[in-house]
């Protein structure tokens, strides 16, 4: 399925960004990524933390091409889904990787403490520092406008 067929099944809404909008995100990603790596709290925190930064790198590329996810339990599942549909067919196993982490995430903030492993964490930290160098690589060359500086 493409995102326009997303769109018209209603998983999508039609968004337009701004570079404002796209530089708040951006200043949430890295503040996330410094926060998860700064150690001090939890594996379970660390963890939720990187796992935000790596969602708000998918909103950028949605937002980006014009989507957001339509509000509903499925919001975050659709926008790390969406990766490979932007970035390439290639990137199905981050996408699955991410929805993975979206799993544990919701089971360390809702179910039971002790869930996430520093190690866990840790991956996903660096998952995310790569994931915001592809980002900010994508922005420059589709939409050199919204790349931050």
């Amino acid at each position: 399925m493409s995102l326009p067929t997303w769109l018209a099944a209603g998983w999508l809404q039609p968004h337009k960004t701004s570079p404002g909008e796209i530089r708040d995100l951006w200043q949430i990603v890295s503040r996330d990524l410094n926060d998860a790596a700064s150690g001090g709290i939890s594996a379970d925190w660390q963890y939720g933390i990187a796992y935000n930064a790596a969602l708000k790198l998918c909103t950028i590329l949605l937002y980006a091409e014009g989507y957001k996810p339509a509000k509903g339990a499925m919001a975050h599942s659709r926008t790390l889904h969406a990766l490979p549909h932007i970035l390439g067919a290639s990137r199905q196993g981050d996408a699955d990787y991410l929805e993975g982490c979206r799993q544990k995430r919701n089971t360390v903030e809702y179910d039971y403490a002790g869930g996430a492993t520093r190690r866990d964490a840790g991956q996903l930290i660096a998952f995310g520092h790569e994931l915001r160098a592809d980002v900010l690589a994508w922005l420059r060359k589709k939409h050199p406008k919204l790349a931050p500086e």
